[in-house]
């Protein structure tokens, strides 16, 4: 397989990848402007738009936007996240240059009509509500707020249901015009894909488009706090966060792999120590995200009222005592399971779309499986040891908590044992 790379004189990357056998093909465009890039008055803008994508064009009403991908079978969708946004389809070979017109189409000509605009609003406030409903889907969102007060790498990506209501077609418009220029773009195929063809047709889409220019995002800031908010449920929902690397910090690697050992399955110390062994919670896990300059360690779990206090103190035992006795066994398993993990998802060309956009994106090249592969195991046990210490003696944390909480332990305790 062979990755091949043009980028066209207003900035815009085309990236693709031909997989031998397969019968079908991805592909999207990434655009990076995502929730961080909005300014405060702006957040939830680039999620709204993404939704207003799909509802017209000036070529295509909304019923054919769907219509025309799932009329020869395929797959169509979007997504917005703190650093990109992202549109693409899943189809047959014969089929990739009607996925690439239509994806490019809702990316570049979307008309904006004030009675979708309205329809679309609804739509998301009823998102935002669900989410409101949804404690293990909610909890996330604010502990984001608690680990980055204040900023934008701490909003919401559906933003505030106040804002939702008053956003109006020039916001949208304004949003495009700042934000998706050709050189804030990558064009990514994967599958039963001709390189070729696709630039050809992406020239002609894409080449008269002028750029943007950089756009300043506001750093990230730790300044963990904690959340608590009180409601009547069945459990406590605990979500403790460390401050990890970002995408480009050489412990990026050591951070997947600790967190991977530590709660990234069922034979996870976490999962074991206090599911297995204690029975304290149905689901536990951690797990290791990062941004362009910032990351987040984050531990997720729920339990009863009555039993919170001591799963929190377990918890913090376990991260203290995995910088002393992390074993060898355990990071052997990590690693396999980060390259399994890895190499089983790369069997779908939406991954590969998919992962070949996020690395030109944070790193400007797509890292070959070998080196992807080569970084995981040159993690060893004395280096996510020596992390764990490190990890442990920050104390840079966040914490939050919803449910019957009264019980449950606050930050500045959690530090102070952390720290001990």
């Amino acid at each position: 397989m062979t990755i091949n790379l043009t980028t066209l004189p207003n900035g815009l990357r085309i990236v693709t990848e031909r997989m031998p056998g397969l019968a079908s093909a991805s592909v999207g465009i990434w655009v990076t402007a995502g929730g961080r890039h909005e300014r405060a008055e702006q957040n939830g803008i680039a999620h709204f738009l993404e939704h207003m994508a799909f509802k017209g064009t000036a070529r295509r009403t909304a019923l054919q936007i769907a219509e025309e991908i799932e009329d020869v079978g395929g797959y169509i969708n979007a997504y917005t996240s703190r650093e990109m946004t992202a549109y693409y389809a899943r189809v047959l070979e014969a089929d990739v240059a009607l996925a690439l017109d239509v994806i490019s189409d809702i990316v570049l000509n979307p008309v904006f009509d004030a009675r979708e605009i309205e329809v679309e609003r609804h739509v998301i406030l009823q998102e935002i509500g669900q989410a409101l409903d949804t404690p293990d889907d909610i909890i996330f969102d604010w502990l984001q707020e608690a680990a980055y007060p204040d900023q934008a790498m701490g909003r919401t990506i559906l933003g505030p249901a106040e804002q939702v209501s008053a956003f109006d077609r020039a916001d949208l418009a304004g949003f495009v015009a700042e934000h998706y220029g050709p050189d804030q773009m990558i064009l990514s195929a994967a599958g039963a894909v001709d390189h070729d063809a696709i630039v050809r047709q992406a020239e002609a889409i894409f080449g008269a488009l002028k750029p943007v220019g950089e756009r300043g995002i506001q750093p990230a800031r730790w300044h963990g706090v904690e959340r608590r908010e009180v409601k009547d449920l069945e459990q406590v929902h605990f979500a403790l966060a460390l401050e990890g690397p970002g995408y480009r910090d050489a412990d990026l690697y050591t951070a997947q792999v600790y967190t991977t050992a530590l709660g990234g399955g069922m034979s996870s110390r976490l999962f074991q120590k206090i599911r297995e062994e204690r029975g304290l919670c149905y689901s536990i896990f951690a797990q290791a995200g990062a941004y362009e300059d910032t990351g987040m360690i984050t531990i997720y779990a729920g339990t009863s009222a009555e039993e919170i206090d001591e799963l929190c103190g377990l918890t913090i035992d376990e991260l203290k005592r995995s910088a002393e006795d992390m074993t060898e066994a355990e990071v052997a398993r990590a690693r396999a399971q980060m390259k399994a993990g890895m190499l089983m998802g790369l069997e779908s060309p939406s991954s590969r779309a998919e992962r070949m956009a996020r690395n030109l994106a944070i790193w400007g090249r797509v890292i070959g499986i070998e080196e992807a592969t080569a970084k995981i195991e040159a993690v060893t046990t004395p280096i996510v040891r020596d992390y764990a210490q490190r990890l442990a003696g920050s104390a840079q944390s966040a914490l939050a908590l919803y449910g019957p909480v009264t019980a449950a332990p606050g930050l500045r305790d959690l530090r102070r044992r952390l720290a001990a």
